[in-house]
């Protein structure tokens, strides 16, 4: 008798593309994966918005939800609108209590309003709003993950996650977070699965460690 694969979706951080993902693999005969990646919001849509349009791509009942970073929250809000089987984020935060002071700050000052964010183009900098790392010695390689460079795509990411309003958590969800994640201090995050030496972007560069982990995390 067949057994059905579960299918699990991949939801990219913040101006990343799917790429991030390449090197996670899951075992075939269980999973079937599927990449989700970003669109240009259209005026005045907010994440939630955003995230049932997102939904017209997802194609099975119950799917696995990842997402990172941004991804993570974008992933929560769409499980607000269609049953999942699970929702895992990483790097990521589950309500807006783990934000960092900064991100709070902005979001009664509105300083964000005023970052730098036209000098997209600059890949270091992008790669410092979006991954919390200086690239200069893996410009080649974040030039490849990180591909989209659109200004209102930039304020718009900003702008949603230091005013994102959730208050509560799902019971449901699984948080991978790392222990060095410079976006999303550990210090800030509850009840979460910590990984020793994680970075803000260890599904890049730890992908070892989610293809050993992430199927029993599935199937729990």
């Amino acid at each position: 008798m067949s057994v059905s694969k579960i299918h699990v979706y991949f939801m990219p951080g913040m101006a990343a593309n799917s790429s991030i993902f390449e090197n996670i693999s899951l075992p075939i005969d269980q999973f079937e994966v599927h990449f989700l990646d970003w669109t240009l919001p259209t005026k005045d849509m907010d994440i939630a918005a955003y995230a049932k349009q997102l939904i017209g791509l997802i194609h099975h009942k119950n799917p696995v939800l990842l997402g990172v970073s941004l991804g993570g929250i974008v992933v929560q809000e769409i499980a607000k609108i269609i049953p999942t089987r699970k929702v895992i984020i990483v790097s990521s935060v589950k309500s807006k209590n783990e934000l960092p002071k900064r991100m709070l700050f902005a979001r009664y000052t509105n300083i964000h309003k005023v970052l730098p964010t036209s000098l997209v183009n600059n890949v270091e900098l992008l790669a410092k709003y979006a991954f919390g790392e200086t690239v200069t010695k893996r410009l080649a390689l974040y030039e490849k993950y990180l591909s989209i460079r659109d200004k209102h795509y930039i304020d718009w990411c900003i702008h949603e996650l230091v005013n994102w309003q959730q208050t509560e958590p799902s019971t449901s969800l699984v948080h991978i977070q790392g222990d060095k994640d410079a976006v999303f201090p550990i210090a800030n995050i509850t009840d979460c699965m910590k990984v020793k030496n994680g970075t803000h972007t260890m599904i890049i560069h730890r992908a070892k460690w989610f293809n050993e982990h992430l199927p029993a995390i599935i199937l729990d």
